[in-house]
């Protein structure tokens, strides 16, 4: 899979630009604050993956205007596909592939594999459960349209949930209401719960031999999946937590709030989440990454596009490199402040951009 092009149209900073893209390294370059990350949001969000920053549609509009176009042409098994979009303020987003509209987001997403690493994400081992969570789900709603369906009905049906028990408090004749959306939410959750155990697993297998080689098999990395509950007892539990949800008006038990742990293992068995050095806590966030990678090879016979901002200057020089050998024969966009960091790393680079105040100067 390989991007050809992009077009932008009052998107961020950018009033109007064209690209063209070839295979391999794309270095994308220049001073802070410059829109060089607004680049890989706009490739995220025509891949489907969203913005990366949680950002809303008008927020990506740019400055005074009503709209944003965004075009991306992708090489795909041989045949071309035209992805446009287009933000509006106040309505919601429209997609066409090949200028047919989709109706649906699931429709649109997994089209285009991408994988997004961030500054952040090498914090995704310390931060809260919500962001492993995100991540797991992110994932799995990319590569599993069954999953995909689950997920969001799941979410419709937790919502709906927590908003009667809130209402129950002051009409209580609904709470006989309430075993009617129970039914669905385990349904959903069961589905959920067995899906990621299984995703964690296949991750894990990947992730093992990349950690070890990352350490200087110093250290094994086990990661570990932590259900809120388990499967066959969800629908149990969550009858024994009813007058806990009754009194604080949310849903205390599911796999909403689910956690995966990273054990990391030299000569003791450690807890990276909690007790991982900062090392070891970005060497497994590493290794999660590009498990991502595997996986979705592994899952779609295709290689995703990789995209870097600015990760290597968050990285030490084994951990570059390594990364760096890693993405061999992968369409890879990276983002940096300069070009010094790349002259003496004998890197076959496709094209350099330069950015400056929403400008590109090509080198």
């Amino acid at each position: 899979m390989q991007i050809t092009s992009l077009d932008l149209d009052n998107f961020r900073n950018y009033e109007r630009l064209h690209l063209d893209f070839e295979p391999g390294i794309t270095l994308i370059y220049g001073e802070n604050a410059q829109g060089k990350t607004n680049l890989l949001e706009a490739i995220s969000m025509l891949s489907g993956s969203g913005s990366h920053r949680g950002s809303k549609d008008r927020e990506m509009i740019r400055f005074g205007c009503e709209e944003s176009h965004l075009k991306m042409m992708v090489l795909k098994d041989e045949a071309e596909l035209r992805i446009d979009m287009h933000l509006k303020n106040g309505r919601n987003k429209g997609i066409a592939v090949n200028r047919v509209p989709i109706r649906r987001n699931a429709d649109f997403l997994g089209m285009v594999h991408t994988v997004f690493f961030s500054p952040e994400d090498l914090q995704i081992v310390k931060m809260g459960p919500a962001g492993r969570r995100k991540f797991i789900d992110t994932e799995l709603c990319l590569l599993d349209k069954v999953y995909l369906n689950d997920y969001i009905q799941y979410r419709k049906v937790l919502e709906q949930r927590n908003k009667l028990l809130k209402d129950v408090s002051y009409e209580p004749s609904l709470r006989d209401t309430l075993e009617m959306w129970d039914v669905q939410l385990v349904r959903y959750g069961r589905d959920i719960i067995e899906r990621r155990k299984e995703f964690i697993r296949e991750l894990y297998e990947i992730t093992l031999p990349v950690h070890g080689k990352l350490s200087g098999g110093r250290e094994k990395l086990e990661l570990f999946y932590e259900p809120d509950v388990q499967a066959e007892d969800f629908e149990e539990e969550l009858k024994r937590s009813l007058e806990k949800d009754l009194r604080t008006k949310t849903t205390n038990t599911g796999p909403h709030r689910d956690d995966m742990s990273f054990m990391v293992t030299d000569e003791i068995q450690t807890d990276a989440r909690i007790y991982g050095s900062q090392g070891q806590q970005r060497t497994c966030a590493l290794s999660l990454k590009l498990a991502q990678i595997t996986l979705v090879k592994n899952k779609t016979g295709d290689l995703p596009v990789l995209l870097l901002d600015d990760v290597l200057s968050e990285l030490d020089s084994g951990r570059q490199n390594y990364l760096l050998d890693s993405i061999d024969g992968i369409q890879t966009f990276i983002t940096c402040t300069g070009l010094d960091e790349f002259v003496d790393r004998n890197l076959s680079i496709s094209h350099a951009f330069k950015v400056e105040k929403g400008k590109i100067a090509d080198n």
